[in-house]
């Protein structure tokens, strides 16, 4: 049986305008761009499977929720450590030379933040990028990892200082 043309209209309403922020996630999560989109798919399929249990409330955590599950499960299943991601963009080449050397720098700084990254736990990753990179409140992220708010704010916090650390910086300049 073929689905409604209303309930194909739902589930777009429900999934598609956060399929960026699920890959981003995802990839972080995961650290591999094909495993990434693996996931972010399988997720797309359980929520299609599960939208009839989705009530009215924030889609965009719901689906974040899904995907971190999946994410989640995916890393279990692999038993070695999946390669770093890179937050580079293919971009044109530069032909000022000035600004060849700003998107130098700029590149080198998202390494270096990419990699103070992958360093910390799952759980410290997830937080800063739910909050940092896709900006969501800290009750959404409570949503989607399942903590009460107070402890998204202090995983929040401890990976800060980590990162600080790890990028030789100090708290109140990480802040």
């Amino acid at each position: 049986m073929a689905p409604s043309t209303q309930s194909v209209d739902r589930l777009e309403a429900l999934i598609l305008p956060h399929l960026d922020d699920a890959y981003t996630l995802a990839r972080y999560l995961l650290r591999d761009e094909h495993d990434a989109q693996d996931a972010v798919q399988d997720a797309a399929l359980r929520a299609v499977r599960y939208a009839d249990g989705f009530r009215d409330g924030d889609s965009r955590a719901w689906f974040l929720v899904i995907v971190r599950n999946c994410c989640l499960t995916r890393r279990r299943r692999q038993q070695n450590e999946p390669p770093m991601i890179s937050l580079l963009d293919d971009a044109a080449p530069l032909s000022d030379s000035s600004a060849a050397d700003a998107r130098a720098i700029e590149r080198s700084d998202r390494e270096l933040l990419a990699r103070a990254v992958s360093t910390l736990p799952v759980e410290f990753q997830e937080v800063i990028v739910l909050r940092e990179i896709q900006q969501l409140s800290y009750s959404e992220i409570s949503d989607v990892v399942g903590a009460p708010i107070g402890t998204v704010m202090s995983r929040l916090s401890r990976a800060r200082k980590r990162l600080a650390v790890a990028l030789g910086r100090t708290s109140q300049e990480a802040g």
